[in-house]
């Protein structure tokens, strides 16, 4: 049964919290952005004013092992400063079985980087690359069969389960989705996650129209199904960025050098023919600035979408692409961005991807609803300092556009089950 974090008594119990402090490090491992940090500081001072106590547990990197570069030894401090307790840190998950005794409500321990052990993506390493299929199926069942002593020994040091990690909820890892089972009275959402479900289903579930998505980003490939149920949905699909050129040359348009997939070109034609069956408005770029090398100093112009010369590629939008799409915005009552128009890292080439935010910003002050989700987009909006003049903005790139994409996500299910 699941519970809800707000009307939970976390007194005199012990809260095992599964966050995402997946944070970018320098070379001398100073954070260089913690906002996935004080993103779940709301969820576990809540634990802390309840009078419970802590066990936090999170991932780093893609560590194929235990690496000091990856260990969360590096962060502690950081995450006390933010959470106004000196958290403790347990190098060991195996090995913690005192410092969680010892903890008294109102304290908390971090436990080292769940990816330093196989378990927690159940899958083998250190196989030899000429391993047999016998030999792969032997490692991959001997580790499905220590992952369940893992994940007990995990759920053995709380009384109850809280998910507040929405960027790995994508992911079936012992951390999200294996561990709710031990707690079937007793599992919950945190803030972040109550707020990136209700995010989504706002617009998945209860969009108000005239409802538009923007999507943009470099492949096709990567958001081929999540235009495909997009299609279901919407009212407007602007499609936008390096996967744009795709379609413009599945529509006969001549693209020079710009980013496509050509393997793709069937798909694309399939999506637009799709969109006129079912009378959504996909709205591409009929105006470009282009370039003639991928350079922030190289020489530009301004040219139709659909007659790039040779030599040149197309690099952001043209503002009469920009402008077709700001009426597209304003007019509408749901908004959902899902990647940049332009290459925006670099400042020649930022200027369709900032006008994006402004007109969501505009869009949302008039009172649209607007979700901003994905990696790219979201360090724009951040960058551009539109952070906040946004109705939502998703902390999960890949976990956001599997949601989109329709699909269930495991951390999620293991929750509501």
């Amino acid at each position: 049964m699941q519970q809800f974090i707000d009307k939970y008594d976390f007194a005199g119990k012990k809260a095992i919290v599964r966050v995402d402090f997946n944070v970018p490090l320098d070379e001398n491992f100073n954070i260089t952005d913690d906002t996935r940090i004080r993103a779940a500081i709301p969820t576990l001072k809540k634990v802390l004013a309840g009078g419970g106590s802590l066990i936090i547990m999170s991932h780093l990197g893609r560590p194929k092992g235990v690496t000091d570069k990856f260990s969360l030894k590096h962060i502690v401090d950081h995450v006390s400063m933010c959470l106004g307790v000196l958290v403790q840190f347990a190098p060991d998950y195996q090995k913690a079985d005192a410092q969680v005794a010892a903890l008294k409500p109102g304290e908390a321990l971090l436990l080292e980087n769940l990816r330093f052990y196989a378990e927690e993506e159940g899958k083998p390493r250190g196989l030899a690359e000429d391993a047999s299929d016998e030999e792969k199926k032997a490692a991959k069942a001997a580790v499905k069969e220590s992952q369940k002593a893992f994940v007990a020994k995990l759920a053995s040091y709380a009384d109850c389960y809280i998910n507040d990690a929405f960027g790995t909820a994508h992911r079936a890892h012992a951390s999200t989705a294996l561990i709710a089972k031990f707690f079937p009275d007793d599992k919950m959402f945190g803030y972040l996650m109550e707020g990136e479900i209700k995010a989504i289903d706002n617009v998945l579930k209860n969009a108000k129209r005239p409802f538009t998505a923007i999507i943009g980003g470099s492949k096709v490939s990567s958001k081929l199904a999540v235009l495909e149920n997009l299609l279901t949905k919407v009212d407007n699909l602007i499609i936008g960025g390096g996967m744009g050129y795709t379609f413009i040359k599945a529509e006969g348009g001549r693209i020079g050098n710009s980013l496509h997939e050509d393997e793709l070109i069937p798909q694309a034609q399939e999506i637009l023919a799709k969109a006129k069956e079912r009378g959504v408005n996909i709205s591409l770029s009929v105006q470009t600035r282009v370039a003639n090398e991928f350079s922030n100093d190289s020489a530009t112009q301004l040219v139709p979408s659909h007659e790039i010369p040779e030599g040149w590629e197309g690099m952001d939008a043209g503002p009469e692409s920009l402008e077709i799409w700001k009426k597209i915005i304003l007019s509408s009552k749901t908004i959902l961005w899902n990647g940049p128009v332009g290459v925006f890292e670099m400042p020649s080439f930022a200027k369709g991807t900032l006008q994006i935010a402004q007109d969501l910003a505009e869009a949302t002050a008039a009172g649209a609803y607007t979700l901003v989700g994905g990696g790219d987009s979201v360090a724009a909006v951040t960058q551009m300092g539109f952070a906040d003049k946004v109705s939502y903005v998703s902390t999960g790139g890949g976990a956001m556009l599997e949601a989109i994409e329709g699909k269930e996500l495991p951390g999620i299910a293991a929750i509501r089950e």
